[in-house]
């Protein structure tokens, strides 16, 4: 069976990868990740915030009079709140690229274009074989507008794009008010992939201690619907190749996020709650899927159920919120 696909300009064997997590941390684990048949490897991002630590501790040692400096440090997350400074970053990135055979994501998560460029750079140079920018901005500001909210990612493509001449993907939030037209703004401004979607982590309240508190839900099959509903709106109408992130958890939703467009897969809690195996284990049932349905490759069954191509394409429109809320029974 032929699973090849090409993602991101890269020529794949199949399209199931591990997504941005800390388990690239681990050389060993990334080489199990390739054991048990990953096709690249996406990393971890290194965050906007920690460019700005690094760049105001440089700015301290060389003028120490600086009155802001100290209150300004304090906006930012404490280094050991990281797992890998800039430097270690990149140096991690060498080390996985001379310890497996497969081409290698790097990931920049941020909100301005400024701090992102240099590093952009930098992990083109140590080996980076296509980048994903995880844009993750929470608009809070009541005077800034949608169109500012988008324009913001769009300058930020660009400006990474201008920067760097390897592929670069944009990971997006799924809150945009027209998704559709965000995507194709974002591939007439260069994007060669789009990744849906960010999950974001909602914090949590403690009432008796009056603080936030951080909170991780890993996902479930569940949460992929909502990645399906956009890839068949936007397969076919964009350039960029797509990839799906979030709520893949078997072969049966690699199949659906395939025939909804998608060109690459990308699986995170499921490896952590089942180890890397679980890439083996969705490739093959993949595998076993398209031959007991007859199909003689993977980009035949590609976009099959987008929204161009799929027999009710209502459905992934106004039709289904219209028969579950008219249909259900109580």
């Amino acid at each position: 069976m032929d699973l090849s696909t090409t993602y991101l300009g890269l020529k794949l064997p199949h399209p199931i990868m591990p997504g941005a997590s800390p388990m690239v941390d681990k050389i060993d684990l990334v080489k199990r990740m390739e054991d048990a048949g990953a096709a690249a490897i996406v990393m971890h991002s290194l965050f906007e915030e920690q460019l700005m630590r690094e760049e105001l501790a440089t700015y301290h040692h060389i003028d120490v009079h600086a009155d802001s400096f100290a209150e300004a440090m304090t906006y930012l997350p404490r280094p050991d709140e990281f797992n890998l400074g800039p430097d270690q970053y990149l140096e991690q990135l060498v080390r996985i690229k001379q310890s497996v055979d497969l081409p290698v994501i790097a990931s920049l998560n941020g909100f301005t274009s400024g701090g992102w460029i240099r590093y952009a750079k930098l992990m083109q140079d140590a080996g980076a074989n296509a980048l994903e920018l995880n844009v993750y901005y929470l608009a809070t500001n009541a005077d800034e507008g949608g169109e500012e909210v988008e324009q913001r990612t769009i300058d930020i493509l660009k400006a990474v794009k201008q920067a760097v001449t390897i592929p670069v993907a944009i990971k997006l939030s799924p809150f945009f008010s027209s998704m559709a037209s965000m995507a194709r703004r974002l591939d007439e401004a260069g994007a060669d992939g789009l990744v849906l979607f960010n999950r974001f982590y909602q914090p949590d309240i403690d009432v008796e201690s009056l603080e936030v508190e951080p909170t991780l839900k890993l996902s479930d099959s569940s949460e992929l619907n909502l990645r399906l509903r956009w890839l068949a709106v936007v397969s076919g109408r964009v350039r960029a190749s797509l990839a799906v992130s979030g709520g893949v958890h078997t072969h049966l939703d690699a199949v659906k996020a395939v025939m909804t467009g998608a060109h690459a897969v990308q699986v995170v809690s499921a490896i952590l709650q089942q180890g890397p195996d679980v890439l083996r284990r969705i490739r093959e049932g993949l595998t076993q899927w398209l031959e007991e349905h007859e199909y003689d490759s993977l980009e035949q069954m590609r976009g099959s159920m987008n929204l161009l191509r799929c027999p009710d394409a209502s459905m992934f429109e106004r039709a289904n919120y219209i028969r579950i809320l008219q249909g259900y029974k109580v």
